[in-house]
């Protein structure tokens, strides 16, 4: 396994928005780790993220694009408290109801199906199950 990250920072930055210099840092150390649990799930689902990375330019840029996604996913969770990305509230009966936006945060709860789908980990699975064996005739 590889320990360099599939972006970097400047590719968060050309692809997203330029990052203040908290924002930055915070890249510099999210990629690897995003990388990581890349592959990590790649492996699970059987495939060899850095091979195909490396022997597939298309392929390499598809790993590129989710992993500055998975990155721009984290950096804009609010850091202070929990991100919402739904709030509301009513007032003299007290109510009050909210949407987190990533439940639970963190890099691993960042990396949606969909991600895993556009790198091919995740594919639905045909089987068949033989009931019975009669003699063919």
């Amino acid at each position: 396994m590889s320990n360099t990250a599939f972006a970097t920072v400047e590719d968060v930055q050309n692809l997203w928005r330029p990052l203040s210099a908290a924002e930055q840092s915070r890249a510099e150390a999210l990629l690897p780790l995003i990388s990581d649990e890349l592959r990590v799930l790649a492996l699970d689902a059987g495939t060899d993220l850095d091979k195909r990375f490396n022997d597939d330019p298309t392929y390499a840029s598809v790993v590129k694009i989710v992993t500055v996604d998975v990155c721009v996913r984290v950096l804009r969770q609010n850091t202070d408290g929990d991100a919402m990305s739904q709030e509301s509230m009513a007032a003299m009966g007290y109510s009050w109801s909210g949407t987190y936006t990533v439940a639970g945060g963190g890099i691993a709860n960042s990396i949606l199906r969909n991600d895993l789908k556009k790198l091919g980990l995740l594919k639905q699975q045909i089987g068949v199950i033989k009931l019975w064996q009669g003699s063919e005739e």
